[in-house]
């Protein structure tokens, strides 16, 4: 298998860190996205979306969006609750994190890490909902050790890409000590060193 990916994207990470979870055999592609590295032909053959992460199987068929990527990757896998409502909950977590964490808390960070715009910048709605979904986050793993209850599953890594960075894009987590408590715990079970 062929991951095609950006180290410098959460998104691309989260394939990355179930694939080395899982111990699954992968070659990485380096693709640099400031460099519309995903707009060239070749790239373009295997997603048409133009984005990272995308991955390649043996047999030639390609696969898009993070989310789909781990949740096919990992079935099978302890990182899915066996249980149908866990499980369930779990796919709640992601959709969620697409919609309503990753484009305020990913944006911010992009715009702050990368392009260099100072935080009064930032669109002020977007730091308000980046905001909102750390608060939403602190309530829920003020209830249980992770997302879905005590054990890590793929909603606890698909939310740590860009929640561990989340201070790159000007969100401080100083009253999230739930959230800082899941983030060094999810670190550790995925082995990552801590965010810088």
């Amino acid at each position: 298998m062929k991951v095609y990916g950006d180290t410098n994207s959460g998104n691309c990470l989260k394939v990355k860190w179930v694939c080395d979870h899982l111990a699954l055999p992968y070659t990485w592609i380096a693709i640099d996205t400031l460099k519309g590295e995903t707009r060239t032909a070749e790239f373009l053959k295997r997603n048409g979306a133009g984005q990272v992460p995308t991955i390649e199987l043996d047999d030639g068929r390609s696969l898009a969006q993070s989310n789909a990527i781990i949740r096919y990757l990992a079935r099978g896998s302890s990182l899915i609750p066996t249980d149908a409502f866990a499980e369930a909950k779990m796919d709640e977590w992601l959709f969620w994190e697409q919609y309503s964490h990753e484009p305020y808390i990913a944006i911010c960070r992009f715009q702050m890490f990368y392009l260099r715009k100072p935080a009064s910048d930032l669109d002020p709605d977007k730091v308000k909902r980046g905001y909102a979904a750390l608060a939403r986050m602190e309530h829920q793993l003020a209830l249980t050790p992770f997302l879905v209850g005590d054990a890590v599953t793929l909603a606890d890594i698909s939310l740590l890409a860009y929640t561990r960075v989340a201070h790159e894009g000007g969100f401080h987590l100083d009253g999230c000590v739930a959230v800082r408590r899941w983030i060094g715990e999810t670190e550790k079970f995925l082995a990552l060193p801590p965010a810088r």
